[in-house]
């Protein structure tokens, strides 16, 4: 797989560091990545994702949202509203390229994102999520011991995975401000959704919901023992090939 280094505008007006993975041979279709919440378009995982892609004639675009990895911003001032308005300046950005996205991937958060950016991106005709959670706000539960001092004080500082972020209100009343009900029931792409029954960070209890609340075309596949990052590369390359045959009859 070939990959390489680009920078676009987001949508806070930030310079986003992105990586475009090159489809081996023709070219098939084009995707766009949204990797989890505060991670980053360099996750091993997502590598192997993109990898597994490629291989199957899929090139794919992954950046970094503002103010996370090595793109520009405050990742403070960012909020679940500013990552999907990130995802369609990206998409904006591969159009201008003659590389419209025809498939949204999301990672976890990234995969609740790509629900909501799917609507405003048209040249989308499937959608896949892994282990995304069907409803935004439930990423709260990551940072609960500190959302008493965040409503007090409008803001705190958090650990997640080893790393200080600050959370502002703002960042929670726009978790409350986003319906996935609607997003989902009125998509309008194929969505193929994809969670592992032993998820942890994210029960399998949210890949029920979504599929009920989905419309055909939709579809289900697990991902056994994997964890929610993936760190096998067992599965994550076996998500992105599920990913790749799937998308087949849709793009």
């Amino acid at each position: 797989m070939k990959s390489s280094t680009i920078e676009f505008e987001g949508a806070l007006g930030e310079t986003l560091s992105a990586k475009l993975d090159q489809a081996d041979g023709t070219v098939k279709a084009c995707a766009l990545f949204a990797h989890c919440f505060t991670c980053s378009k360099n996750l091993k995982a997502v590598g192997h994702i993109t990898k597994a892609l490629a291989a199957r004639g899929i090139s794919t675009l992954r950046f970094d949202f503002t103010g996370l990895g090595k793109s520009e911003g405050d990742f403070s001032n960012t909020n679940f509203s500013s990552n999907v308005e990130d995802l369609v300046a990206a998409a904006r950005f591969m159009e201008n390229r003659n590389q419209s996205p025809a498939i949204l991937v999301g990672h976890s958060l990234g995969g609740a994102a790509v629900i909501h950016a799917a609507h405003k991106i048209d040249s989308v005709k499937a959608v896949a999520t892994i282990g995304a959670p069907a409803d935004p706000v439930h990423v709260k539960e990551n940072f609960a011991l500190k959302l008493d001092e965040i409503e007090e004080s409008g803001e705190a500082t958090v650990t997640l995975a080893g790393r200080k972020f600050k959370i502002k209100k703002q960042f929670l009343d726009d978790l409350e401000a986003a319906s996935m009900q609607n997003r989902v029931s009125s998509l309008n792409r194929a969505l193929l959704i994809m969670h592992s029954p032993v998820d942890k960070t994210v029960g399998i209890e949210n890949a029920a919901t979504l599929y009920k609340k989905a419309k055909h075309s939709k579809s289900y596949i697990s991902l056994y023992e994997a964890d929610h990052l993936l760190t096998d590369q067992t599965y994550s390359r076996y998500a992105g090939g599920l990913i790749a045959q799937w998308s087949d009859v849709y793009v």
